[in-house]
């Protein structure tokens, strides 16, 4: 059975190294904090890039489907006239 004095040695060996743990996990906890908030303005930041490129691809995407449309009423006006040609012999 442990006596007075080896419990005594025991707890005085053990509480430096807890004390010491502890501290170092506020002094982390803390440290996180303050990344989370500077790790929310950069997904901000990227979201408002990643939207800003989005857009651009929609407004390319828009610009193709006007070339595509103004391509294809050329197409079916050189098809009409050739139609009218072929009609007329």
């Amino acid at each position: 059975m442990l006596n007075e004095t080896q419990i005594l040695t025991i707890a005085m060996s053990t509480v430096p190294t807890m004390l010491t743990v502890l501290a170092g996990i506020l002094i982390n906890n803390a440290r996180l904090g303050d990344l989370s908030g500077s790790m929310n303005a950069r997904i901000s930041e990227l979201r408002a890039h990643v939207d800003s490129r989005f857009d651009e691809v929609d407004r390319r995407f828009e610009e193709m489907k006007d070339l595509w449309r103004s391509e294809l009423h050329r197409v079916e006006e050189v098809i009409d006239a050739r139609l009218k040609h072929i009609e007329g012999r």
